[in-house]
């Protein structure tokens, strides 16, 4: 998972993480990885509209974030 988390840093690409918050509950969070600093990493997350401290290991599955082009028929 660090591995993917790195590589989202590196190429600054926006991530969509599920992610177990420290009450055990299961969020979806759409986030820009920052900087990862031991087991822990900071990034900006959309939905709280400010820089966050995540836990690498509560990190349950981290997906690239996939828009679909809009087209003009």
């Amino acid at each position: 998972m660090k591995d993917q988390i790195k590589k989202a840093m590196q190429h600054n690409q926006i991530r969509d993480i599920m992610y177990m918050d420290k009450n055990n509950r299961i969020t979806k969070r759409r986030i820009k990885v920052l900087k990862i600093a031991g087991d822990t990493f900071q990034a900006y997350c959309f939905v709280r509209r400010a820089n966050r401290t995540f836990l690498i290991g509560n990190v349950l599955a981290i997906m690239p974030v996939v828009e679909k082009e809009r087209g003009v028929v």
